[in-house]
């Protein structure tokens, strides 16, 4: 089971994370079509600066992780 869900992201841990993102998009795009009294914020909105930072650094770490020549 491991192989295979390795294989499907190429054994790329960017791979991964960037098709995490994308799903996370789409339900941060369903979910913002939802009335906002039934559904309170998946993120507050004070969190969200803290979010974006905290997203570049991973995405950058996971990137030279994988490039030997960086």
């Amino acid at each position: 089971m491991w192989t295979r869900i390795k294989k499907f992201f190429s054994s790329s841990e960017t791979i991964f994370w960037a098709r995490l993102q994308a799903a996370i998009g789409v339900v941060a795009t369903v979910v913002t079509y939802v009335d906002p009294q039934v559904l309170s914020p998946i993120i507050p909105g004070e969190w969200f600066p803290w979010f974006l930072v905290i997203n570049g650094v991973l995405t950058e770490f996971l990137r030279r992780r994988r490039a030997e020549d960086l």
